[in-house]
């Protein structure tokens, strides 16, 4: 029988989504989910994983749990299509994390880059929460409950990914063929794998204040644009300009299309023509921003409009959570069982033990 084909992806709720998460994986998302490739689609709010550095501060995960599904329903993904469901209520995953916990050496998270990377980030050093530290264990769980063969992020998540790999080797391994090894699939457009901040930085983040979000009102994507970092010597118009580096052009890099031109910017053909012209010089960055709004603004107007009508009720979207929090807890329990029966823990289902024990007690 053909091994079915399942997406498993998903966000922290921290605060709402930005454009950094919509070029990275939303808006992929939502091609995968209409592609009619995969049999089964499901997207999580990881919940307990932002809790993980947020414990003494739960009320803003709380109140961004429906931010996030906003975000979701706005950008298109659509819940008869995807299971929308929420990483705490499906208790399984916890025992699944429990089991991989043996699997997993400490040395083995230490070393993982991306723990590494956030642990700094954090400003964590010795005093590192023990669930922050685990997280990709918790990860693996979330992937192989629900037998995802494809898990697509950015590539700051593969070493996540290869843990995540090795942990159902060793399952396998000790206890037969059982989980679903999955594979990372990455944005397809290279200047998607990071979107900076409008600053520059290299991260898009809340804490530096330098993010598009998707529910901005147009003004407000207006002005972070005209006040977006480009090229620092880039000082009259006439002055050749830098393109690499320049966020502005990355930007343009990841939202513009042939058709943008001819419709905002007609005096050139395509984004190669533009960037030539900034970087022989004679091209202000004025009237690169302005293009890159208009763009922009076509992107996120529909999105903006959509969020507004889902906002209109809420106790509908809660009900559409709470029915996808059903559904996956469903498929997650099918594999626990599965893993447990693997294990030989699954005593009071297993007949042929208990009649077992039942004769080596009797002939004593």
């Amino acid at each position: 029988m053909e091994k079915k084909k399942i997406i498993l992806t998903g966000d922290r709720p921290t605060g709402k989504l930005h454009i950094g998460h919509y070029v990275g994986s939303l808006r992929r998302r939502v091609e995968l989910q209409n592609s009619g490739q995969f049999d089964k689609i499901f997207i999580f709010e990881a919940d307990g994983q932002a809790l993980t550095d947020n414990i003494d501060n739960p009320e803003k995960v709380r109140q961004n749990v429906i931010e996030v599904a906003l975000d979701y329903l706005a950008c298109g993904i659509d819940p008869a299509k995807s299971t929308i469901f929420i990483q705490s209520q499906i208790p399984e995953l916890c025992e699944l994390t429990f089991y991989f916990m043996d699997l997993v050496t400490v040395s083995r998270l230490q070393r993982n880059p991306t723990v590494k990377t956030e642990i700094q980030m954090r400003n964590f050093e010795t005093s590192i929460p023990v669930g922050f530290f685990t997280y990709p264990i918790s990860q693996a769980a979330d992937i192989t409950a629900f037998k995802a063969t494809t898990v697509p992020v950015g590539e700051d998540q593969e070493p996540m990914l290869e843990q995540a790999r090795e942990i159902v080797r060793r399952f396998n391994h000790i206890y037969g063929e059982t989980l679903v090894e999955p594979e990372i699939l990455l944005p397809d457009n290279a200047a998607c794998l990071r979107l900076p901040g409008t600053d520059g930085k290299a991260k898009m983040s809340k804490s530096l204040g330098n993010c598009i979000y998707l529910s901005d009102t147009a003004d407000e994507v207006e002005k972070k644009i005209r006040s977006m970092y480009t090229d620092p010597d880039h000082l009259k118009v006439s002055d050749p300009g830098k393109v690499e580096g320049n966020t502005v052009f990355t930007y343009l890099d990841a939202f513009s299309r042939p058709e943008h031109f001819a419709r905002y910017l007609p005096d050139y053909a395509d984004l190669d023509e533009l960037k030539a012209h900034y970087r022989r010089g004679g091209l202000g960055d004025v009237k690169v921003k302005r293009f890159l709004s208009a763009v922009m603004q076509e992107e996120l107007e529909p999105i903006r409009t959509r969020r507004k009508e889902f906002e209109q009720d809420i106790p509908a979207v809660y009900d559409m959570l709470k029915k996808g929090c059903e559904v996956a807890r469903e498929a997650a329990a099918e594999t626990l069982s599965e893993v447990r029966r693997a294990m030989k823990i699954d005593y009071f289902d297993d007949e042929a033990l208990i009649a077992e024990q039942a004769a080596r007690f009797a002939k004593q």
